[in-house]
């Protein structure tokens, strides 16, 4: 670590300990830009494990800390909603005119059919069709890679990679794809002043954008036969052919994001790991066959998605605590993958760990990660690649953080191909 974010993280180690429990706002995204709200976490579940946020610009919220207690919260959808219509699924509450219906913010019955209707795209026998492709794509990538220079692995290679991954899925023009990140990036961002979109307006006009692109394509494969692409899987099935606009974009976004950000972030935050844990590297240089085990720990030391939000349907107590209807609920999976209760030594980058698996980035119960699978498989791909090519890729400069206590993820970082 370098001087400057040991400074910063000393600072913000200190103001994590010494300020009231009922001031404490977890959710900031400054926090999480500056990469300093691990002793919030840290102290949360030691002191507070379930914790009320009385004001923030996000309102009143409960934030859920301990692994167990996330598990609870997470596999019992009777008490705790994902419906749009509550709220849905991230700690900002849309507003009311502009909330957009997709599975993963449904209950059931309607979002196990709704989901049930694109799953086949990431069945085994799916996936097994796609290895080839995303292995070739990912060779091409890496052998395009200047040696010795510094580059932006971000751009490069995260978001090269998952976006044309994307552009596959969804048979989207392949030479138009850098939409899709676009979107993607549009669709998670808070409007600030200087930031990816200043209004919520601005915003807005993108993500219509997004659909009148996705509205033509609905309706050029609507009038086909069925494909094995998502957006005739969805034109075409008995749940969701007759989706209104607004849940088709809210559908759309879904897959953008969950088949973006995920896999974009893990695969920076891998080889930021690796540099920063130099005896992993090395462990990984003399052992290609710890890349699987390795994919499953990147995937929980990044943890991708830093939380998932759901509201009380009832009162409900938790932990002691008393979470009464109507009330909203964050779990933050960043901290449940840092739980020293349930995973040894949590804060330590092990990628031959006994039960790799055993994390909470893909979430539990009927909302589990849909993609999952495939998001592990371009992870291992990506990397018995890499080490085919190269023992040394050197992160040269600090990674710049997203804006963003829901997706934890990187705008750049500056990394060379050591030869």
């Amino acid at each position: 670590m370098a001087d400057g974010a040991m400074k910063l993280a000393d600072e913000a180690r200190l103001r994590a300990y010494s300020m009231p429990l009922e001031e404490m706002h977890p959710g900031d995204p400054e926090l999480f830009r500056t990469n300093t709200h691990w002793p919030y976490f840290e102290r949360l579940r030691k002191e507070a494990p379930v914790h009320w946020c009385r004001d923030s610009e996000f309102g009143p919220y409960w934030s859920v800390t301990r692994y167990n207690d996330i598990m609870a919260v997470d596999t019992n959808h009777q008490v705790f909603s994902s419906e749009a219509a509550l709220g849905g699924i991230t700690i900002r509450d849309a507003r009311p005119d502009l909330r957009r219906p997709s599975f993963i913010a449904m209950d059931p019955p309607k979002h196990d059919v709704q989901r049930k209707t694109v799953s086949p795209i990431v069945s085994p026998t799916n996936l097994h069709m796609m290895e080839p492709i995303i292995r070739e794509r990912a060779a091409k990538i890496l052998d395009a890679l200047p040696i010795g220079e510094t580059f932006d692995w971000v751009d490069r290679v995260s978001i090269e990679l998952t976006t044309q991954m994307l552009a596959t899925l969804f048979d989207f023009p392949f030479e138009e794809r850098r939409r899709l990140t676009r979107w993607s990036d549009i669709a998670t961002s808070i409007p600030i002043p200087g930031g990816l979109v200043e209004t919520e307006e601005a915003r807005q006009a993108e993500l219509m954008d997004c659909l009148a692109w996705f509205t033509r394509l609905w309706n050029e494969r609507v009038n086909q036969p069925p494909r094995g692409d998502l957006i005739s899987m969805l034109a075409h099935g008995e749940a969701t052919r007759n989706m209104t606009p607004d849940e088709y974009l809210g559908n759309v976004i879904l897959l953008i994001v969950g088949g973006n950000d995920t896999t974009r972030n893990s695969i920076s935050g891998g080889l930021l790991a690796l540099n920063q844990n130099p005896d992993q590297y090395e462990k990984l240089r003399a052992n290609h066959d710890l890349v699987p085990s390795m994919v499953s720990e990147i995937i929980r030391w990044q943890t991708p998605l830093a939380h998932m939000r759901r509201t009380a349907t009832e009162d409900y107590e938790l932990a002691g605590q008393t979470i009464r209807k109507g009330d909203k609920v964050v779990m933050w999976y960043v901290s449940g993958n840092r739980d020293d209760s349930v995973i040894e030594a949590p804060d330590r980058f092990i990628i031959d760990r006994e039960r790799p698996r055993q994390h909470l980035s893909f979430g539990f119960g009927i909302h589990r990660c849909v993609g999952n699978r495939l998001a592990e498989l371009q992870l291992r791909i990506v990397w018995e690649e890499i080490l085919k090519r190269w023992t040394q890729i050197e992160v040269v400069g600090e990674p710049k953080m997203v804006r963003s206590s829901f997706v934890k993820g990187y705008e750049s970082l500056p990394v060379r191909i050591v030869e």
